[in-house]
């Protein structure tokens, strides 16, 4: 039995009419809430620059390493889709002050943890204050969007990998020259962070019966079966997997990769994670809006097998040819998440903030879970042997062959 996906069948929250020139898009919400998810990101990133000082004041191995970012990121991940289910039911625009408290208190205790056991518990801090973060402020970039939800979501994720591109540079500027207290300034940033999402907070609870509304209206009148809506959404879950599983490689251990196959120092190896970051937000920028006019499933398309050619070259090259290729990588592989995260609540309409917080839950999750299988098998085979073996996880992205299409969107 097919299921029609048009007003009628919308939640309440989304049988608003359609959005007047008025309620365009508000640009300076969105620069907002991209703002403070760079700090957010910024702050959070910090934990995985400063691996190295962890790993030598501790003692750590790999596999230790791995399970702080699995804690991190599965505190995150599991608690997102409940956050998200709460809030479309009962919208709470200052819980995102709230969540960067969270965020504050972990990067404190980060600062002054006197043992294993307390950093897990700092990243569990840090994973709950994105749990809370994310969700909402996704919805609070729908609501900005002004029906242009591609290029809200890329301006939003833009901000926070640039945040993460961040973490490393200041790494090695600030904390590797002072110690791990030095983190402790970073909590300046999450009070300034703070006191711009109150402000976000004030102009979401005052817009969020209009707009909130209004937003759900461009959304794709396609008619689908509950099945094909599950399996398109198993397939995103999947191309999520390959995107992630092969960011965690890159992100957690990619200054281990360069200090082991070529020699670098650790401020150096920094200086290149901070690269492939910024490489990574820049390319962020680029789906969503490119998605809004040629469709996500494109974007999807060729962000993940695209990039292929490239993940197989990346073990066999020379430091240059490694710097080159992980830029490469970067761009085009992170945009992707806007067009899946667009294209997801595009398939689910009224509900934005349980897709938003399953999707960015997922996201964290499955970092996390290869970050610490990619620890083990860097203690069992080598750092070097993880890079060629997840130089083969875009190759998922055949499967987006099988996404439905659903491009015939209201206005088009």
């Amino acid at each position: 039995m097919s299921v029609r996906v048009d007003a009628p069948s919308l939640p309440a929250e989304a049988t608003a009419t359609p959005q007047s020139p008025a309620q365009g898009t508000a640009y300076g919400v969105l620069g907002g809430i991209s703002f403070a998810h760079m700090l957010n990101d910024m702050i959070q990133s910090l934990i995985l620059a400063i691996y190295p000082i962890l790993k030598s004041d501790f003692h750590l191995s790999f596999a230790q390493v791995g399970l702080i970012t699995l804690t991190y990121q599965l505190t995150a991940s599991m608690l997102q889709p409940l956050v998200g289910m709460v809030t479309d039911r009962r919208p709470m625009p200052y819980s995102l002050p709230v969540g960067m408290g969270f965020t504050l208190c972990g990067l404190l205790l980060l600062a002054v943890a006197p043992s294993f056991p307390v950093l897990l518990l700092a990243a569990t801090l840090v994973g709950t204050g994105s749990s809370i973060f994310h969700p909402e402020s996704s919805r609070v970039a729908r609501m900005a969007s002004g029906g242009r939800h591609g290029l809200a979501q890329s301006l939003f994720q833009v901000g926070g990998n640039t945040g993460s591109s961040l973490g490393p540079l200041l790494a090695a500027w600030i904390i590797v020259p002072h110690g791990r207290g030095s983190v402790a300034w970073f909590s300046l940033a999450a009070l300034l962070a703070m006191v711009v999402l109150l402000q976000v907070g004030r102009w979401y609870s005052q817009h969020h019966l209009i707009r909130g509304k209004s937003s759900s209206r461009h959304l794709a009148l396609v008619s689908l079966s509950r099945n094909q809506v599950i399996g398109a959404l198993a397939i995103l879950g999947l191309l999520i997997f390959s995107k992630y599983f092969y960011l965690a490689s890159l992100s957690s251990y990619y200054t281990f990769y360069l200090i082991h196959k070529f020699g670098v120092s650790v401020q150096s190896a920094q200086v290149h994670l901070f690269v492939f970051l910024f490489a990574v937000a820049a390319g962020s920028l680029i789906g969503g809006p490119v998605g809004d006019r040629i469709g996500r499933k494109w974007v999807i398309w060729v962000s993940i097998l695209g990039v292929a050619p490239f993940t197989l070259l990346l073990p066999h090259a020379n430091l240059m040819w490694t710097g080159a290729l992980t830029v490469i990588i970067g761009l085009v592989l992170s945009s992707a998440f806007s067009a899946i995260l667009v294209y997801a609540q595009e398939l689910v309409p009224g509900r934005v903030g349980m897709v938003s917080g399953l999707f960015f839950g997922l996201a964290f999750g499955m970092g996390g879970i290869g970050a610490a299988v990619l620890g083990g098998l860097a203690d069992l085979h080598g750092i070097e042997y993880v890079y060629r073996l997840c130089a083969y996880l875009p190759l998922m992205g055949l499967i987006t062959v099988f996404l439905p299409n659903i491009e015939k969107r209201a206005g088009a």
